[in-house]
């Protein structure tokens, strides 16, 4: 192994869940589209859908069982209002949760939006090998969680370790 590792570039889905926005107003999926292609990453597929956990269910579930998708993004339906239902309908779905991502964003975000930050049910966990990362819909959460979390842990050079490298090992 030579002293720095390689960039290990993934596929990476975004989903945009919400009720409200369209394809042209979605700035949060936008966002991470430009954040995760900038990082070298590339973009396997984008949808974005209304808060409906079945349909979340069932698209996020495609692109678990696809062996080419590495990880999802999911941005929106994670706050307290009744339609909100993104960790409803997708954690189920995990083999692994991550507790440490939804805590370590929220103690970020409290640096920036205070307590209003206890409304957030950001998660992440692993699903059939494919990393998961619920986001709020705002795309200044959006910037918080890809810049201060994501970004370091799917490049593979971070250490002392990350999830990029863990990648061939999560089906052992």
């Amino acid at each position: 192994m030579t002293a720095e590792r390689d960039f290990l570039p993934l596929r990476l889905c975004v989903l945009t869940v919400s009720d409200t926005r369209t394809s042209a107003e979605d700035t949060s999926g936008d966002y991470l589209v430009a954040a995760l292609t900038d990082a070298g990453h590339a973009l396997a597929d984008r949808a974005l859908l209304r808060d409906d956990r079945y349909q979340l269910r069932a698209r996020v579930s495609q692109w678990i069982a696809d062996a080419s998708i590495d990880g999802i993004l999911v941005t929106g339906g994670t706050g307290f209002t009744g339609r909100d239902s993104t960790p409803e309908a997708l954690l189920p779905l995990l083999d692994k949760e991550m507790p440490g991502f939804g805590e370590l964003f929220r103690a970020l975000s409290f640096a920036e939006i205070g307590t209003s930050t206890l409304q957030s049910r950001a998660f992440a966990g692993l699903a059939n090998g494919t990393f998961l990362f619920a986001l709020p819909g705002s795309t200044s959460a959006c910037r918080t969680a890809w810049e201060k979390i994501i970004h370091a842990q799917l490049d593979a050079r971070t250490r002392p370790c990350n999830l990029a490298t863990l990648k061939p090992r999560l089906k052992e």
